[in-house]
């Protein structure tokens, strides 16, 4: 094996570590990095938006977000109609809780498909 092999072969590898040792939240989100983008949205609802354990009225309730919070969403999904609207935000900040778009307003580019 000649040394520019063994060298490449060596660069490679210790690549592949520090990309492995690099924590995911450290890691850019960037959509051309094959990461999902983040979404954000504010409740609207004036007096705060319960959040579900299901896109669903009737799943259990896990928290609440009050009027005017920012929420990071990971993606949206149909589910029972709020208002008139079906649609329904994963939320991403530690509960992968669903709350209602009826009552989450986009801010920038609205969530990809689940």
């Amino acid at each position: 094996m000649s040394i520019a092999i063994r060298l490449g072969t060596g660069v490679a590898a210790a690549v592949l570590v520090a990309t492995a040792a690099v924590p995911a939240a450290a890691q850019s989100s960037a959509p051309d990095e094959g990461n999902p983008p983040v979404y954000k949205g504010r409740v609207t609802a004036k007096s705060g938006l319960l959040l579900r354990d299901a896109p669903t009225r009737g799943a259990k309730v896990v928290r609440s977000e009050p009027y005017g919070a920012i929420v990071p969403i990971f993606c949206k999904t149909s589910g029972d109609s709020v208002g008139g609207n079906s649609y329904w935000y994963l939320l991403t900040d530690g509960t992968w809780a669903w709350g209602s778009a009826k009552y989450i307003a986009n801010i920038g580019a609205v969530p990809r498909w689940c």
